[in-house]
This record gives structure tokens, C-alpha cells and sequence, in this order.
């Protein structure tokens, strides 16, 4: 696990682009072509990855995919923007895709962008797809390799055999074996974590590697940046800390994570909620972090 990683969006999806594109659009005997530069003028994510696929009903025409660890209310007016930025680059219709990860609520998740403002109407459909209603064995027989890290939190793939299959098939290829701190992360979501390090042998702290972990850290520093300017004091970057930590403890733990916000609500010392967020990641029981608080 010492070599650098390379575990984007696009790294994924290029595992097998044709399968990824079968499987997003729901077309048979589509054909992809290159995956194509996504910096739109002053815009650029690495969540996004735009395919030229081609199919005898539908002609030449683009597939956007966003993969997003949690939805948020963003999304929406995000995949009106990046849909038609790609439209406007590429000359060429888009079929939008967004992929959510992780599930935070039982809310229900729009599929479209619309908007009336002074008589103006805007609107952008969009396929969505949550990962927690696939069934596991789409990674299996498809094959699908880029959905194989994301076997945990699979429709199914929660049992320690299904993620040991999973983890056997990451490391029998060399074009996959960098995917693995991706499945342990989220295996340990689903199984304890001193098991996940059974399975994996070696130590819980290469899951800091995940991309996924740095994403949640990610989150608070943009927060915390964010608050920190509009506010002018230093608070900001602990407040964006605390928000990471908030939506790291529901999406794991659910409403009982949430029960523990009372108290790290009153923590301000940087570190210490920083420490709380990288315990989240490897613990199994919501007792275990209370050594923290």
C-alpha cells in the first residue's frame, strides 16, 4: 500500500467504460468513446466525469457522471450547470448521471432541476442512482470492477463473504488493487472494525488513504474556510469541523450518531474534533468514540 493511489472518479469509471455506461444509461448496445476533459472555463471537479458514447437509436451524445458521497441540495441546480456546460463545449446532447454514495435521510432524493422566476422557466432532468438500492451482485456478474470498492454499502454486500469476494477480486488485478483502502472505508460502515482488519491485514490508519476520508476532512476545511471569512474569526474552521463530523456520525451511525452532537457541539479545541473525525471512520459503536469527548 506504499504507491501512490489514484482512486478519482474518472479512474473508476475507466475500469470498464462500456459496462459503466450500460449500466448508468440502461442501453444495450451502446459504445463508449473517450472520456473527455471536464474544465469548463472557471469550473472543475473531480466528482465529474463526462463519456462520448454512441448508440444506433440515439446517435452521438454525451454521459455526465457525478459520483457524490452525500446528496446534497446543491445538486440539482449543479447538474442543471455542468449539463449544459457540457453541452456547450461539446456540441452534442447530455445524459445526465447522479451517483450518491452514502444514505443520510429517508427524504426523498429530486431527479430534476426546475425553476419559474418571472415567468422564466428552467428545467433539467436527471437519472439518479443511490447506491444503497443496488444489488450487490451487479458488481459480480456485470462485471462491473468500479462498483466493486462500494460492495459494503451495496443492496446485499453488508456479509463478510461478499466483501472478502470483493477484496479477492480487487487483488487478483494489478489495475485494481488501489482500490482497496476504497472497500475497507466503507466495509467498516457494516462490520467491526477490528474484522475489517483481519480481512485486509494491515493496520486501520491506511484507511486515512481513502479518498473518501480525505473528502469528509475536505468538507470541514471548506466550511470552516468559508465561515471563517464570512465571520472574520478563527471559530469558522471549527464550526466546519463540527459539520463534518455531524454528517459523518448520521451517515454511520444514524439518528443515535446525532445524540453525541449536544456534547461535541460545546468542544472548540481544533484538534480534538479532528481526532473525533478520524475515529468516526474506524469505529463500531458509538460507545467507542466517547473516549474522545
Amino acid at each position: 500500500m506504499n504507491k501512490a493511489v489514484d482512486i478519482s472518479t474518472k479512474k473508476l469509471i475507466s475500469l470498464a467504460p462500456n459496462n459503466w455506461a450500460k449500466w448508468v444509461t440502461g442501453i444495450s448496445d451502446i459504445v463508449t468513446g473517450e472520456i473527455l476533459n471536464t474544465e469548463f472555463q472557471w469550473i472543475s471537479r473531480q466528482s465529474d466525469v463526462v463519456i462520448q458514447a454512441e448508440s444506433p437509436q440515439y446517435g452521438k451524445f454525451l454521459i455526465l457522471n457525478e459520483l457524490q458521497l452525500r446528496h446534497t441540495s446543491e445538486m440539482p441546480r449543479r447538474m442543471r450547470a455542468y449539463a449544459a456546460l457540457a453541452e456547450e463545449k461539446y456540441k452534442l446532447q447530455t445524459y445526465p448521471v447522479l451517483i450518491n454514495i452514502l444514505k443520510i435521510s429517508n427524504s426523498e432524493i429530486p431527479t430534476s432541476f426546475a425553476s419559474n422566476f418571472i415567468g422564466l422557466r428552467a428545467i433539467q432532468d436527471y437519472r439518479v442512482i443511490n447506491l444503497w438500492e443496488v444489488d450487490v451482485n451487479i458488481a459480480f456478474e456485470t462485471p462491473l470492477p468500479s462498483l466493486l470498492p462500494f460492495v459494503p454499502i451495496l443492496k446485499g454486500g453488508e456479509n463478510e463473504s461478499t466483501i472478502r469476494e470483493a477484496l479477492r477480486m480487487l487483488r487478483a488485478d494489478e489495475q485494481l488493487n488501489q482500490l482497496e483502502t476504497v472497500l475497507a472505508f466503507f466495509a467498516t460502515f457494516v462490520l467491526e472494525s477490528t474484522l475489517v482488519q483481519e480481512i485486509m491485514r494491515w493496520d486501520m490508519t491506511v484507511l486515512r488513504e481513502s479518498p473518501w476520508y480525505q473528502e469528509i476532512l475536505r468538507e470541514g476545511q471548506a466550511r470552516g474556510q468559508a465561515e471563517g471569512e464570512a465571520r472574520g474569526e478563527a471559530r469558522g474552521e471549527v464550526r466546519g469541523i463540527i459539520s463534518s463530523i455531524e454528517t459523518s456520525l448520521e451517515a454511520k451511525f444514524g439518528s443515535d450518531g446525532l445524540e453525541l452532537m449536544s456534547q461535541i457541539s460545546q468542544i472548540s479545541d481544533l484538534e480534538q474534533l479532528k481526532e473525533i473525525l478520524r475515529r468516526i471512520v474506524v469505529a463500531n459503536t458509538i460507545q467507542e468514540l466517547q473516549n474522545v469527548l
